[in-house]
């Protein structure tokens, strides 16, 4: 900096197999990140290794010397460096000298110079005292002075890690995770029975998220993994652990926060997002042809949204089912579907309507199955160009809300695949059913709009929302919007679809 004295720093960096494997630097600057001095010295190594002189190992060196060289070597050693290492020299002498000793014990000695074995473990240099110590402290302000979003930063060192299959992030997350789990908030709030902070648990929600990142590698080692899952394992045994749910018991859901609408409602930043552009990369290795890493990517997003899962118990829990499954569909609508994609659509959609109780579009649900309004929603406005019949028989399927049904259908027993509902009749807790009955709402909405001037159709949509639409403030903005499509200005009235507006008027 122009305003502080120039300083003259000492730094001696250690190489192993290209990767900085230890730094050391005079300025004593403690971080995470290595000081202005190491990245200085790093640069200039690599811009001008001809003026880095490059010497062979010690051992080599003083090999090569005669007896009195090497004892003329060793007193100007101290000599110049006396007050540091005059004690180790005599002690070393000393151990030397008795035949007995441990050092008399092991055949040659180390060199620091002469690099590691190629069977030896090499990682990048990461000052593991100092992440404790910066996260201790981050978590110590509780929120205060941008902590959080100094761990956030941490975590996304720990997505770049995982990125360049750095092996530190694994280490890196364990270090933060330890801190976190010695919080002493935890015991704090589990004693009074009251529910941490959201912004507290959505930084417990990204530790969850990065570990199931590591634990998901297919470039790991199963050694690794079942190291990982003890650690997990332990982690999870401690009391004061919070539940991903948020429900110890004793805690009392805050319903002050709303959910917010629509899909995009959550990105924080029936304005700073760049737009990306996804192309199709080949994967040779996979046996189909035509199938890249993006038409893989989002066959999993598919199968993943188009799961049955049993609604969670707590308020945070439920936001989120509707919070990751909207930053999802995001997610995909930033992609163009070609044909390729298109198929792959087609696919899932046939395949998830077919499926038994793996599937929240089969047949057969669970009664407190997590609705697929929203997911349904995105599949049918994607297939509506492409296949109206598979959209239809999509969204149509998907309308049902169990939840407020006063029995739920046993199913067809003569096919193995379908399951029973057995769970008594009880009203859950659902937190987010008015959002949920939202995004019903918006789906039907949806198929009015798109079915205007196909009877058949309009029918069909007009029967699924009497049947499983319970909310009488949604039939009456369905009839609502029936009628404004019905009436465009741009085209005669639908006589049918002012039927329908007033059919559920009427309801």
């Amino acid at each position: 900096m122009q305003s502080e004295p120039e300083t003259v720093c000492n730094v001696a960096i250690s190489f192993d197999r290209c990767k900085i494997t230890s730094v050391t630097c005079s300025c004593g600057n403690k971080d995470i990140f290595y000081c202005a001095h190491v990245v200085a010295l790093s640069l200039y190594r690599i811009r001008k290794p001809d003026q880095v002189k490059l010497h062979l190992p010690i051992s080599e060196t003083l090999f090569q010397m005669n007896r009195d060289q090497l004892q003329k070597f060793v007193q100007y050693l101290i000599t110049v460096h006396h007050t540091e290492v005059l004690p180790t020299a005599q002690k070393l002498a000393d151990e030397i000298l008795s035949q007995n000793s441990e050092i008399n014990q092991v055949h040659g000695a180390p060199d620091p110079t002469a690099g590691a074995s190629i069977d030896d473990e090499n990682c990048w240099h990461l000052d593991e005292e100092q992440v404790q110590e910066q996260v201790k402290l981050f978590l110590s302000q509780g929120g205060y002075h941008g902590s959080g979003k100094q761990l956030n930063l941490l975590f996304a060192k720990v997505r770049e890690m995982l990125k360049m299959r750095d092996s530190n992030g694994a280490r890196m997350l364990t270090l933060i995770t330890e801190q976190f789990m010695a919080d002493p908030r935890l015991s704090l709030w589990r004693q009074q029975g009251t529910a941490m902070t959201d912004k507290y648990r959505q930084l417990w929600d990204e530790l969850g998220a990065l570990w199931m990142c590591i634990v998901l590698n297919p470039h790991c080692k199963l050694e690794q993994k079942a190291s990982w899952l003890k650690q997990l394992k332990k982690w999870n045994s401690v009391d004061v652990c919070p539940w991903e749910d948020g429900n110890h018991g004793n805690e009392l859901p805050n319903l002050t926060n709303a959910l917010p609408q629509g899909a995009n409602a959550n990105q924080e930043h029936m304005g700073q997002c760049k737009s990306l552009e996804y192309q199709h990369l080949p994967a040779h290795k996979f046996l189909e042809e035509g199938e890249s890493y993006l038409t893989l990517a989002v066959e999993v997003a598919l199968i993943g949204l188009g799961q049955q899962r049993i609604m969670p118990d707590g308020l945070y829990a439920q936001e989120k089912v509707c919070r990751n499954e909207e930053q999802l569909i995001s997610k995909l609508q930033e992609i163009e579907l070609d044909d390729t994609l298109v198929k792959i659509f087609r696919k899932q959609a046939v395949f998830l309507l077919e499926a038994g109780p793996y599937s929240g579009l089969g047949e057969v649900v669970h009664r407190e199955s997590v609705p697929m309004h929203t997911f349904a929603k995105y599949l049918f406005t994607s297939l509506l160009p492409h296949d109206a019949e598979l959209a239809y028989k999509t969204a149509l399927r998907a309308m049902r809300l169990l939840v407020l049904e006063s029995t739920a259908p046993s199913g067809d027993m003569s096919r193995p695949h379908h399951i029973a509902s057995v769970v008594p009749n009880r009203y859950p807790r659902w937190f987010t059913l008015s959002h949920i009955e939202s995004q019903q709402c918006e789906l039907a909405s949806t198929m009015l709009t798109a079915a205007k001037g196909d009877v058949r159709r309009l029918e069909t949509v007009l029967e699924s929302i009497q049947k499983n639409i319970h909310s009488s403030s949604h039939i009456f903005k369905l009839a609502q919007d029936a009628f404004k499509i019905a009436t465009l200005m741009d085209s005669l009235p639908d006589i049918t679809l002012l039927k329908v507006s007033l059919e559920l008027g009427l309801q």
